[in-house]
């Protein structure tokens, strides 16, 4: 039996992470966070202060990194070189970054192929940017989740403070307008719905809400 891969694409904030985990969980699928890929890429990139003007340098990087998604309990721990990087990716300042550097070309093709690779394995559902349109076009269901922009830095204020962080609500909507605004119009794998995918608005819907129409679409 052909492995079943679902994509679940959309803007920064939308809740995917989270969605897409309890959906990997009902199915009994993999959960593929590519969010986390890039972020962990960006942070190799910021701490090596890697160039990416410098393209042969970038791809000696990109050569040398071993990126690892490992189950931990209802999450996913994600290993850079052998380093738990799991905390230290999740921060707002990481989130820009990962922008940055995921309309770089040489690092969406490696990525690209990695995330493949994880779904030529088994049955996944993969959160990202792309999903649907570029990573797996052929998926078998896809959907687009959204969110207004001031629900999604309300719930970004609101998951940054329960691990102890607190940002300012005015600066991260901020952040998530400008990001929203870089990842629609950049020239490579712009953010947008698959023409295929099923759009979901989940500013007035819970997480619970999301998932059971998910699960019902898939059954169906």
């Amino acid at each position: 039996m052909n492995p079943v891969i679902v994509t679940i694409d959309g803007p920064s904030g939308a809740g995917k992470s989270t969605i897409t985990k309890q959906l990997a969980a009902e199915l009994l699928f993999t959960y593929l966070d590519t969010g986390a890929m890039y972020r962990a890429v960006g942070l190799k990139i910021h701490r090596t202060g890697t160039n990416l003007d410098d393209r042969n340098g970038l791809q000696k990087l990109l050569d040398t990194i071993d990126l690892r998604l490992v189950p931990d309990g209802d999450g996913t721990r994600v290993l850079l070189n052998n380093e738990d990087v799991s905390e230290a990716i999740r921060t707002p300042e990481m989130s820009m970054i990962a922008s940055r550097v995921s309309a770089d070309k040489l690092v969406r093709e490696k990525l690209t192929l990695l995330q493949r690779n994880v779904g030529q394995k088994g049955s996944i559902v993969a959160e990202g940017r792309d999903m649907g349109t570029v990573v797996f076009p052929k998926a078998n269901h896809k959907f687009f989740l959204d969110a207004s922009p001031e629900e999604r830095a309300r719930r970004r204020q609101k998951q940054l403070a329960e691990q102890g962080q607190e940002v300012d609500y005015k600066e991260t909507l901020e952040q998530i307008i400008k990001r929203d605004k870089d990842d629609s119009s950049r020239a490579l794998s712009p953010l947008k719905p698959a023409e295929d995918a099923i759009i979901i608005d989940s500013s007035e819907m819970t997480i619970d809400e999301v998932v059971d129409f998910m699960v019902k679409y898939i059954q169906r």
